[in-house]
């Protein structure tokens, strides 16, 4: 028991921190202020083994973080996998900023909830909402979880996976039903799934994570052509109808591109 947290050390971060792991940011991080570095200036710097320097080089060489630099081998840089983790944590910000502001022009033209939810595991987490007009409408809050299965939002990110990679999500998994309606199977999933690629990506959800409310979404693309979010249109079911599906599916379609498109995904 960690006495400052009142936390198990099995629960608590901290306590389960890794030394090589340390070591090994702690050698990234000197990069930030040098633009390259050789072995001994690096055990210099952090006062470690030459040989434990030497082998936590090796290991981010050949992970992409560190990279050559120069033909002789003994100076290095910062390798592209670092860029990459900055670039998709500067989408996901991109993402949550950019969504707000679509999922508000969206609101105006529908009246109805617009949420962006992006794929957390087997959860869809909500990173922007704007609220509907409406006194009657969704409840929901940014930073909620669900699971994914049992939304529109969810599903549409889901229908975007490598198959490979849905399998692997959902090999163990035990399939929450939070109504009579939630998908009970991944054999029942993956056909909802196939409709919604067979759909252009459109999905739709029917009181499948609240009884009284439906909702259609649309995958948002980023620059890569990647799915990295979806948006969706949730509508009390009072106010549901095959009408209403239509209309709002076509413009959550329009409000996903017009997303993607200021993410700097090029159609087509």
């Amino acid at each position: 028991m960690d006495a400052s947290t009142g936390r198990d050390d099995e629960e608590n971060p901290v306590a389960r921190a890794v030394p090589a792991l340390e070591r090994a940011f702690d050698i990234l991080e000197l990069f930030l202020d040098e633009p390259e570095m050789s072995t001994p200036e690096i055990t210099a710097k952090l006062g470690l083994p030459r040989t434990t320097v030497h082998e936590l080089v090796g290991t981010l060489l050949a992970r992409g973080y560190l990279a050559p630099a120069g033909r002789d081998g003994n100076r290095f840089r910062l390798g592209v996998r670092g860029f990459q983790l900055g670039s998709a944590y500067a989408d996901r910000l991109d993402v949550a900023h950019e969504g707000q502001l679509v999922a508000g022009e969206i609101a105006e033209q529908c009246h109805e909830t617009v949420h962006i939810g992006v794929l957390e595991g087997t959860d869809v987490l909500y990173i922007a909402k704007v609220d509907s007009s409406h006194p009657v409408r969704m409840v929901s809050a940014i930073g909620r979880r669900l699971p994914a299965h049992c939304t529109a939002v969810g599903k549409a990110l889901l229908a975007a996976l490598p198959r490979t990679r849905f399998k692997e999500l959902y090999a163990d998994t035990t399939f929450t039903k939070m109504t009579e309606n939630s998908p009970g199977n991944r054999t029942v999933l993956r056909k909802e799934l196939d409709r919604i690629t067979a759909n252009g990506g459109l999905a739709r959800e029917y009181c499948e994570s609240n009884d009284a409310v439906a909702c259609v979404a649309a995958p948002v693309y980023d620059r890569s052509g990647s799915v990295t979010a979806a948006m969706s249109i949730a509508v009390p079911t009072v106010r549901w109808s095959d009408d209403a599906e239509m209309r709002l599916g076509e413009l959550v379609r329009e409000g996903a591109a017009r997303l993607s498109e200021r993410l700097g995904h090029r159609a087509g």
